[in-house]
Parts: structure tokens; C-alpha cells; sequence
């Protein structure tokens, strides 16, 4: 894959473990399915509440998906005590997201002390065969000694003032 050296041993139970208090993915039903030193691959399985008004995965939806194929890529890179978030990403969309379920892949470009650029391609599967859906980049920033919230733990919104 990317030749990557993680800079935590236990990268895959961290990435794992984020992964399981990512309330949002668990929402659109998310599977993690595969997580190496600088790639993560994602599905999220065919749903009629992810669809928009044409019958296609929703837009917004692929989007989630690629932002945390992307964020899980470059968090398995990170040490132990630090934690990963999204500063940009631009997506392109080259084909409607058809089929029985969306793979997005996110795979490191080029890691940084501070940010890391990650390329990550969401592929309809239509028909038992990939078709490129969408593509993106993103730059992540690592939040050093910042962890995740705690299991059940909610934080109110700030409020307007």
C-alpha cells in the first residue's frame, strides 16, 4: 500500500476505536473494512434514506464518507495521544452513485508534523463491478494530546450571544 511507518504500533486498534465513536458513520451505517498505515477503506451499504430525490446516493452522504476514509487514513499515522481533523477537502463527482453500496478508499499522500494530505476515491458498486463515483483531496491537521469524547459524552453547542 503507502510504505508508511505508523507512528503508534497500535494504530489499527486506535483507528478502530475512533471509528467506533464516530456517531455520524454509525448513523449512515459505515463499515470499516480494512485499515493499513496510511489507508483506511470504508463501505456504506445501499440504504433508501441515503438516496436523494434521483434514486442516487446522496451527495452528502459520499461526502461523510470520503471525510472519514480520509481522516481514518491519516489517523493511523498519528501517536498515540493525538487525535486528527479536517481542514479542507474538495470533492469532485464524475458519475451518480448508483448500485448496492459505495467503497470509498483514503490513502496518505504526504504525511507532515502538523498537516497530512490525503487522496481518498469513493467507487460505486454496480452490479458486482467498481465504478469511480467520486474523487477528493483533503488536508488534515493533528491535534496533538487531544483526545476523543468519551462514550455517551455530548457537547452542547456554544450559545449564540
Amino acid at each position: 500500500m503507502t510504505g508508511f511507518e505508523p507512528r503508534n504500533p497500535d494504530y489499527a486498534a486506535q483507528v478502530s476505536g475512533g471509528f467506533e465513536r464516530h456517531s455520524f458513520m454509525a448513523l449512515l451505517g459505515v463499515e470499516l473494512v480494512r485499515v493499513e498505515p496510511g489507508f483506511c477503506e470504508l463501505h456504506l451499504p445501499w440504504r433508501k434514506y441515503l438516496l436523494q430525490q434521483h434514486g442516487y446516493f446522496h451527495g452528502g452522504a459520499i461526502a461523510g464518507l470520503l471525510d472519514s476514509a480520509a481522516g481514518f487514513a491519516a489517523y493511523s499515522l498519528m501517536p498515540a495521544d493525538a487525535n486528527i481533523l479536517t481542514v479542507e477537502y474538495k470533492l469532485n463527482f464524475v458519475a451518480p452513485g448508483t448500485g448496492s453500496r459505495m467503497v470509498a478508499r483514503g490513502e496518505v499522500l504526504k504525511p507532515g508534523r502538523t498537516l497530512t494530505v490525503v487522496r481518498a476515491d469513493a467507487f460505486a458498486i454496480v452490479e458486482g463491478e467498481e465504478k469511480l463515483c467520486c474523487a477528493s483531496q483533503q488536508t488534515l491537521m493533528m491535534l496533538a494530546d487531544r483526545h476523543d469524547q468519551k462514550d455517551g459524552e455530548v457537547r452542547a453547542p456554544a450559545r449564540a450571544g
